[in-house]
């Protein structure tokens, strides 16, 4: 069903990229513009990765100085069918994770320190897993084919400012043509964008459990990488708005609704999604999350292993410590890096 909602978002935007060249009534104006735009983000889709990693400050790590994060990637990905994607971790207390790469094969996954410090080990797998599944999907080839029509449309609305004016643009409409094309056009491309990227996480959120075999897994990891991101800035993020879809819980503050603002689906929404999945599979290995439940103390916090066999660090009360040097990528009997 989400794929076919994804392929009809995709539809509608050929046809609203359409219907503005027909409104600006002209084809040379409406070419130069999908060429423009589908150069810039053919750049980004080849260089989106290595953009979005040196944006948010990632370091590439390995079974020798991230071993236990490294083999959960890498136990993940087998399971998947799919190659080892590069694995980088990011030095932010905020918790969080992406996916970025143009396929499977150059794929790149990331992970924060402040997601391997709060949440369990399964927690971290179902984690992982979605990215993943954001990996077997392609859904960086996905979201940039919608990119690019959004940027032509968006395009499309200035070169309708300009040749508003000029008689010879054959727009049958007239000023309200050109209205539209310039104002109402790339507002519609917006909603589309953020449309598809909602479906998309629906998607991954499903895959992910599969891969990782349990849904509450994930639902947990959810609701704490949602508190989390609530109290925790990611300045990263807020100086680059625009790789905010990337995130498994969107980074920025502000923004927690199910709208069509939005460029995540609502956490409770999410949550709900996998418990219904784990009814289905008969899934009771983990603790149902209640998204609107009290915070839960720091005595209940620590009472929650860590992905590698410590408490998981308590939820700041207000703001969030400088985090320590990172105790999840250690191997005692191996060589030190820099997360050791």
């Amino acid at each position: 069903m989400n794929t076919l909602r994804t392929a009809m978002l995709l539809a509608a935007m050929t046809a609203l990229f359409m219907g503005v060249g027909f409104l600006i009534g002209g084809s040379g104006g409406m070419m130069i513009a999908l060429l423009i735009a589908a150069g810039t983000n053919l750049f980004s889709y080849w260089n989106a990765d290595k953009m979005v990693l040196s944006m948010n400050h990632a370091v590439e790590v390995d079974e020798k100085n991230a071993p236990e994060y490294y083999a959960i990637v890498q136990a993940l990905a087998k399971q998947a069918g799919l190659p080892m994607p590069k694995t980088y971790l990011i030095d932010n207390p905020q918790p969080n994770a992406f996916a970025t790469g143009r396929n499977p094969q150059n794929a790149a996954v990331a992970a924060s320190t402040g997601l391997l410090q709060r949440l369990s080990h399964e927690e971290v797998a179902a984690v992982m897993a979605h990215e993943l599944a954001h990996v077997q999907h392609r859904d960086t080839l996905t979201m940039t084919i919608v990119a690019t029509f959004a940027g032509a449309i968006s395009m499309l609305g200035n070169f309708a400012f300009f040749l508003g004016g000029n008689r010879d643009n054959n727009n049958p409409l007239g000023f309200v043509g050109v209205l539209a094309a310039m104002i109402v056009a790339p507002f519609a491309a917006m909603i589309v964008q953020m449309a598809v990227s909602r479906t998309r996480e629906y998607e991954a959120d499903r895959r992910g459990a599969e891969i990782c075999g349990h849904p509450l897994w994930l639902a947990s990891a959810l609701d704490k990488i949602a508190r989390g991101a609530e109290r925790i800035p990611n300045p990263d993020a807020e100086r680059n708005p625009a790789m905010a879809h990337l995130f498994i819980i969107n980074p920025l503050h502000g923004e927690r609704m199910d709208n069509l603002f939005s460029t995540h689906p609502s956490t409770e929404n999410r949550i709900a999604a996998l418990q219904e999945m784990a009814r289905g599979m008969g899934d009771g290995a983990v603790r149902t999350p209640q998204r609107q439940a009290p915070v839960p103390s720091q005595a209940d916090e620590q009472q929650s292993a860590g992905p590698w066999g410590k408490p998981a660090a308590a939820e700041p009360p207000a703001e969030p410590a400088k985090p320590k040097p990172n105790p999840w990528g250690r191997n005692p009997t191996g060589p030190k890096g820099r997360w050791s």
